[in-house]
């Protein structure tokens, strides 16, 4: 995932997303807008920061509250994902946020819409 993220305490942060393992719900290039919290449920798109790659923020969906922290899923394991499957549980602290909308960059969008 890359990304690009305000990190002087606004409650509102973006993201862009960069691979393609949460497709079809988010493809490259989509931008994510989150509100920062901890307070998360199963079924919800979050932010958190890898467990073990520093620096590394991951867009992943909350499966669900295991002991050690949160099991987060990608939505497109096909694509190579990253996730829970392989470095297993999320601590509670490394989750940054929960999405709230997901947005396109202007000309995108209307390259989506075409000429009227």
């Amino acid at each position: 995932m890359g990304w690009k993220l305000n990190v002087h305490g606004w409650p509102l942060l973006r993201v862009e997303v960069a691979e393609q393992s949460m497709l079809p719900a988010l493809r490259p290039g989509d931008w994510l807008l989150a509100r920062r919290t901890r307070r998360i449920r199963p079924g919800q798109v979050v932010l958190a920061w890898h467990p073990s790659r520093p620096g590394f923020l991951l867009v992943k969906r909350a499966a669900r509250r295991v002991e050690d922290g949160w099991w987060l899923q990608s939505d497109n394991p096909a694509a190579g994902a990253v996730d829970s499957g392989r470095f297993g549980p999320v601590p509670e602290e490394k989750i940054v946020g929960r999405v709230l909308v997901r947005y396109w960059p202007l000309r995108r969008s209307l390259s989506r819409t075409g000429p009227r």
